[in-house]
């Protein structure tokens, strides 16, 4: 498939989106809050897509607390910095931000804290509860956006730290979850590290291919953070961000809630360029058996347990 993700106008597609999702270019859809009306709504509109490409990787943005795209008859995910002072170890399925918690506007709440030890925990625990629910783990934002306080929707963030100081901090999650073999996806930060290499992370071969590809040992599928966003147009025009972040590493792209933005990306790539999902459609084994569907897993004694316990954890 190819390396794009579209994201969608509503509840249903329409007639350019067809088009597009039949485009070689697109590998996959991205879902946010506009797209999801009720579960049955949710099933026709991937069945909808299912139809026009079969093998179309399914994303969503869906950390918990303010970043939670499905609400309505889902369970309410509190915030990850809320959730790490629950005194228990439950396995919820939870998209991991891996970010330390030290300053950042973005980040905030939605890290589990300030210490590596901390954060390493708690993401090891929900990464085994995405896995047990057959969910991918996508860990973000390499090499670390929380010592940072700009947020980089709005400009391009700038850590002065040195390489030594990002490694024995931010990146400790990083390399010891990736170690486990827990993580399937690495999405890079639009951050520079200016005292490293001057392109944002994202666009940089030195942090993708020389530090999460060598030194770390990632296997798994990198995907670019939102091309839309201001921390990657230092970089150029929409076209110039995508040809940059595959030729820096990323195998997987996103421009999101910016149309003309994605046609321009969809158009400029090539149609011979591919990519991988295997690693994404099959999550590292765990020690959690894995629920066969999502009846199976509603049914589950250890998804009435943990729901049981997040609702008296939410109702405090």
């Amino acid at each position: 498939m190819g390396p794009f993700i579209l994201d969608l106008h509503s509840y249903e597609l329409d007639g350019e989106e067809r088009e597009l999702l039949a485009h070689p270019a697109v590998g996959g859809v991205i879902f946010f809050s506009r797209n999801y009306h009720d579960k049955a709504q949710l099933a026709a509109l991937v069945k909808s897509i299912r139809a026009i490409a079969p093998s179309l990787l399914l994303t969503v943005d869906h950390e918990g607390g303010r970043v939670q795209r499905f609400r309505e008859h889902f369970f309410p995910l509190p915030a990850p910095g809320l959730l790490a002072q629950h005194p228990g170890k439950d396995d919820v399925s939870f998209a991991p931000v891996l970010d330390l918690e030290r300053g950042s506007e973005v980040i905030g709440d939605r890290s589990f804290g300030q210490d590596p030890a901390q954060v390493i925990e708690h993401t090891r625990a929900y990464i085994q509860g995405m896995h047990s629910a057959g969910m991918a783990t996508v860990a973000k934002h390499f090499p670390g956006h929380g010592s940072v306080r700009a947020d980089s929707h709005q400009e391009s963030p700038v850590d002065e730290r040195d390489f030594h100081s990002i490694a024995e901090l931010d990146m400790a999650p990083f390399k010891t979850l990736i170690g486990e073999g827990l993580i399937q996806g690495i999405m890079p930060a639009h951050v520079i590290y200016p005292a490293v290499d001057a392109n944002p992370a994202g666009f940089s071969d030195f942090w993708l291919k020389q530090v999460l590809r060598k030194q770390l040992g990632f296997k798994g599928v990198i995907f670019s953070d939102d091309l839309t966003m201001e921390g990657a147009a230092v970089v150029g025009s929409y076209a110039q961000r995508a040809h940059s972040a595959l030729q820096a590493g990323c195998d997987l792209l996103l421009a999101c809630n910016h149309r003309a933005g994605a046609v321009e990306i969809i158009e400029a790539l090539p149609h011979d360029v591919h990519c991988d999902f295997s690693a994404l459609r099959t999550p590292a084994t765990s020690s959690i058996k894995r629920a066969a569907n999502s009846a199976e897993l509603l049914r589950s004694t250890q998804w009435r347990e943990t729901s049981a316990r997040m609702q008296r954890f939410l109702d405090r």
